[in-house]
């Protein structure tokens, strides 16, 4: 009787240990799926489409975190978009999520960035700290917060000559879905803004962006057939500002577009408050040109009625017109 007791208890005792090691094994069949997922995820938001001509590459993929968390790690990303001819490499890319919580992923990027157009626009970043996150549901990535630190920009148009730095201390992005519509939100704190062989443009500022791309909502989560590209988008700009301190604030607003050849098009609405301290702000960086900006200046207070103004611009393939129909400048194609 005894034996017979003890054999049972053993008997029990072995299936326990095989359920144990079938949940083990079945535990850890999954969370190498999950991290396969993450992979795919992660390279569809980054933009890969092959079908559609875009590919995205994670070189040295590594698998961490085991057993409860999911992370990828890549030495190296690149993006090619072979049919919109643009090109972009990226540092090392860390990656996590929690095994109880897939849908927020936290990510961490090295800089450089290196982007490239078929427009001969080329598109250098560096920063110190680069920290994200998103929120995943079944339709795809909801919404995407990122910060990053120390950035430094700068900006080259083989096309036109043009070239610029932008750097900024602190720098945050947030987007998000609104049905078809893709919303962000933009700060650069800390701003210098300076072009090539002359001196910095501006004091240093604080820019603001908030806008809506119409029906490009899948670019959170590289689900758009168009990937990152903004030619043919329509959008609206609710504001674009900058802000230099002591009321010295200039803001934009208005709808624009893009077209296939990535000129920049739009009928926008320019806000310029404290005009006398601009103008003075303008006069320090550039002097040859004071008397100008003193003329602008009283043009632009008799419009407004005071120390502020409003101005209409037209866009239309990138020149840029005041009132309609004095030219005042040209934007390259992205």
């Amino acid at each position: 009787m005894a034996a017979s007791s003890r054999t049972g208890v053993s008997g029990k005792l072995w299936l326990l240990a095989c359920g144990i090691v079938l949940v083990i094994a079945l535990y850890t069949a999954g969370w190498f799926y999950a991290a396969s997922a993450l992979r795919e995820r992660t390279l569809t938001l980054l933009g890969s489409q092959e079908k559609n001509g875009v590919s995205a590459e994670c070189s040295d993929a590594e698998y961490r975190g085991y057993p409860f968390r999911i992370g990828l790690f890549c030495s190296k990303v690149a993006i090619d978009d072979r049919v919109n001819g643009i090109s972009a490499t990226f540092g090392a890319l860390r990656s996590a999520a929690q095994v109880y919580n897939p849908g927020h992923i936290v990510w961490e990027l090295n800089s450089p960035v290196e982007a490239r157009t078929g427009h001969g626009l080329t598109v250098s970043t560096t920063w110190e700290n680069f920290q994200s996150s998103l929120i995943t549901r079944l339709r795809g990535v909801e919404r995407t917060s990122t910060v990053i630190e120390n950035a430094k920009t700068s900006v080259v148009s083989s096309s036109t000559g043009q070239a610029f730095d932008i750097s900024a201390t602190h720098t945050e992005i947030h987007l998000r879905q609104n049905g078809s519509d893709l919303d962000a939100a933009v700060t650069l704190e800390g701003t210098d803004l300076m072009m090539k062989d002359m001196p910095q443009l501006l004091p240093r500022l604080t820019a603001n962006v908030d806008l809506t791309l119409n029906g490009r909502a899948g670019m959170i989560d590289g689900s758009d057939p168009n990937g990152l590209v903004l030619y043919g988008t329509q959008g609206e700009m609710r504001s674009l500002s900058a802000d230099l301190g002591q009321g010295r604030l200039i803001t934009v607003s208005g709808p624009f577009s893009f077209d296939e050849q990535g000129y920049l098009s739009g009928k926008l609405r320019l806000r310029i408050e404290q005009i006398d301290a601009w103008r003075n702000s303008l006069g320090e960086a550039f002097p040859e040109i004071a008397s100008t900006l003193e003329t602008v200046s009283r043009m632009l207070s008799a419009l407004g009625g005071g120390r502020n103004a409003s101005l209409d611009l037209t866009i239309t393939r990138g020149k840029v017109f005041a009132g309609g129909f004095i030219p005042i400048g040209e934007i390259p194609p992205i």
